[in-house]
């Protein structure tokens, strides 16, 4: 059965940086041996996740890359902004907004800290609910 995770942003580092808490995912998935795609919302943001997962730990480095090319399948953490179009995987981290339609095992979604943005995202706990999703929610 499919399942959605929501990761409520709490703490103070990923309160200032969002992207910090999508590295910490990431990271975790790929020492888990899952294959990750990362919906960015616009390419400047697949940008700065780039950037970010270079720099994000000195002593792992997280196999990533922005998809577009022929190595997207090689490639154990894709980062894919709208524009492009990319296979599904089975694990897939959302940040844009609207839910992940398509066939994944697991959608991570990443709460901001900010009030007004949990709005919406009340709305997709209820359509992923609606779709018989199994639900959890994390504080981070």
């Amino acid at each position: 059965m499919p399942r959605a995770d929501f990761y409520l942003i709490q703490k103070e580092r990923f309160r200032e940086e969002p992207l910090l808490l999508v590295c910490e995912l990431a990271r975790k998935a790929h020492d888990a041996n899952l294959w990750t795609l990362v919906l960015t919302r616009d390419a400047e943001q697949a940008e700065q996740l780039d950037e970010l997962l270079w720099a994000f730990d000195d002593e792992a480095y997280i196999p990533h890359q922005i998809a577009g090319d022929q190595e997207d399948e090689l490639t154990p953490v894709l980062i894919a902004s709208p524009d492009v179009d990319t296979p599904m995987r089975a694990l897939v981290i959302n940040l844009r907004d609207e839910p992940v339609s398509g066939s994944f095992d697991r959608v991570l979604e990443v709460v901001p800290a900010d009030d007004s943005a949990r709005g919406p995202l009340r709305e997709r706990w209820k359509q992923y609910q609606a779709r018989g999703l199994e639900l959890k929610k994390y504080d981070m």
